[in-house]
This record gives C-alpha cells, sequence and structure tokens, in this order.
C-alpha cells in the first residue's frame, strides 16, 4: 500500500513558494503494513534521506522501515509519546479544536528531546519525511513548527494541517485492521458496539479530527508561552546553527534576475547620395563682335575742352584691366 496522507506541506501551506523550498518536507501516516520496494522508490524519487519517526515504542516495528534501511535511508526515531497526556486527561476533555490545540501544546512541551532530536535531523541533506501514526496530530505539531520557523504564516500553516482530514478515513481503517480490530467510527468505538475496543481507553472526539483552530490554538500557545518558535526551540535543546541551518535549507531560491534586453544598436547611417555633378555647361555662344563704331568725321564734330562729348551720356569703357577682383 502507497504511504497514506503523503504530501509535501509547502506545496498546500506556501503557495506562493516564497517562504519554504519545495521538495525538502515530506510528511504522512505510518507505513501499512510496512514499507516494500515500491515504497522505498517512492522516497527516493523525491530525494528522501532521512525518515522521522514520532511513534511511541508500543506503535512501531523494526520492520516497519527495514527496507528503508536497507537501502541507504537513515530512520531516526523520535518519540512524541503521548502515552502520559493521554492517560491524564479524561476522554471527554477534547471536545473542540482548542482543546486539540491545546493538548498538542502540552504534549511539545513534554517530549522537548525529541523534538529537538526531529528538527536537528531537519537539517540534514536531502528531503525528510516525518510521520507518526495517522500522521495528523504529533506530525502535524511538528511541521507546524518547522513551517512556522521558515515564515509560513499561521492560518496557511493550519490550512496544510486540515488537508489530513481528507485521509482520515483510510488511515482509520488501516490502523484498525493492523491492529486486529473493526473499523473505528466518528464515536472512536469499534463500529456497531458502542464502547472503546478491547477495554482500550476510549478515543476523545477531537482526535478523529483535523480542525484548522486546532493548529492556530497550538502556535499562538507557543507564542504567548515561549515567546516564538525559536525560543521554543531553543528551550528544547535545539542548538542556534541547527536553527540557521534549517532556514537556509528551506529558504526558497531567488527568482532568476531577468536580463535587461540588449540596447538595440543604432542603425547605420545611410550615406548621402552622391551629388549629382551638375551637367557640362553648354558652351556659351560667342558674343557677337560690335560692328566696329563708324570713324568719326572730325570735321563734324569739333572738339571742346571738356573732352570728346557722347550722344548718349554713358562713361566711356573701363577697361578690362581696372575691374575689381572678385566680381
Amino acid at each position: 500500500m502507497p504511504l497514506l496522507n503523503f504530501r509535501d506541506p509547502a506545496l498546500t501551506a506556501d503557495s506562493h513558494r516564497n517562504r519554504i523550498r519545495p521538495g525538502i518536507l515530506f510528511r504522512s501516516a505510518r507505513p501499512f503494513p510496512a514499507a516494500n520496494p515500491d515504497t522505498v522508490r517512492e522516497l527516493r524519487a523525491r530525494d528522501i534521506r532521512t525518515v522521522i519517526d514520532l511513534r511511541g515504542a508500543s506503535e512501531r516495528s523494526e520492520a516497519d522501515w527495514a527496507a528503508a534501511e536497507e537501502a541507504g535511508l537513515r530512520v531516526l526515531w523520535a518519540p512524541l509519546d503521548a502515552s502520559a497526556e493521554m492517560a491524564a486527561i479524561r476522554p471527554d476533555a477534547l471536545r473542540t479544536p482548542d482543546d486539540l490545540g491545546r493538548f498538542y501544546l502540552a504534549l511539545a512541551e513534554s517530549t522537548p528531546r525529541a523534538v529537538a532530536d526531529a528538527v536537528t535531523a531537519a537539517t540534514e541533506p536531502g528531503a525528510i519525511l516525518v510521520h507518526c501514526a495517522a500522521g495528523k496530530d504529533r506530525t502535524g505539531l511538528l511541521v507546524a513548527l518547522l513551517l512556522d520557523l521558515a515564515g509560513v504564516p499561521a492560518d496557511e500553516i493550519a490550512d496544510d494541517y486540515a488537508r489530513t482530514a481528507e485521509a482520515l478515513p483510510r488511515i482509520f481503517a488501516a490502523l484498525a485492521g493492523t491492529a486486529g480490530l473493526g473499523a473505528l467510527n466518528t464515536k472512536g468505538t469499534a463500529t456497531g458496539t458502542g464502547r472503546a475496543p478491547h477495554g482500550a481507553l476510549p478515543i476523545p472526539p477531537a482526535l478523529l479530527e483535523a480542525p484548522a483552530p486546532a493548529i492556530r490554538t497550538f502556535l499562538g500557545g507557543i507564542r504567548t508561552r515561549h515567546g516564538s518558535t525559536e525560543k521554543f526551540l531553543l528551550g528544547c535543546g535545539v542548538d542556534p546553527e541547527a536553527i540557521t541551518a534549517f532556514r537556509a535549507k528551506a529558504a526558497t531560491a531567488p527568482e532568476p534576475a531577468v536580463a535587461p534586453e540588449p540596447a538595440t544598436a543604432p542603425e547605420p547611417a545611410v550615406a548621402p547620395e552622391p551629388a549629382v555633378a551638375p551637367e557640362p555647361g553648354v558652351a556659351q555662344e560667342p558674343g557677337v563682335a560690335q560692328e566696329p563704331g563708324v570713324a568719326q568725321d572730325s570735321a563734324a564734330a569739333p572738339e571742346s575742352d571738356t573732352g570728346p562729348e557722347s550722344d548718349t551720356g554713358r562713361a566711356p569703357a573701363v577697361p578690362d584691366s581696372a575691374a575689381p577682383s572678385g566680381l
């Protein structure tokens, strides 16, 4: 059977891809019945190199991930064991989403070592897979801490958590079948019996749901009681270097800068058309030689004291050599 409730939270909790890089963090339910070569191929296809198992000792088997370990994947056991918390509360105490969120807060605060080990493992190379039994409660709170550490808004973290509701019917059927029980109904009892199976504690109603407000209450409690997720994790024993390393691993790659369009080369200047040589001038027709004046009869025109008198009043002709230059 393929992994149930398997998904990449970055694809739903960070739809704009600007807080956490897809492909580094996955979540699921436990393998049913155990990981096989198909499961290992599914993990390898996503570069998942570390599996973080949050279940308690009574819930797990060495065979669950034997195939993955044989294939070279690391399986880290970091039990967020809820048995003590479950024994300390009345079944009817977890009825509302806020009740469930406060339960998550108490569980995280009571298992600091496991929280620190899981967060530190999330910094290792390759992707990680986080799971518990259903992949809802313990997985939900740890994934919420990692997403909050990466800067994903609480409402989007809660939306991813709520997606588990779609898989719950199949998960409960698989869990009940694994335990040799009938499928659980919405009251947390064996179908048709009206009582908890095999004398076990009844399952509180809120644990059979995945309401988004539960995660908002959980993260709000972390901020109120510890100041921030980072301060809470430091208090659990996570090294500051591990927090920096996870944020660096989760950081989305910057959008590649758009190269400016190359400047358009100016079009080559169009050479002016060569001046059209004027057509060779038409040789001017030689002036018509003036007919030589008729010699004046000296006898008919006697000389005066001021020089010869002109009949037309024109100035006497100036020789060519006396004309101003440049005209």
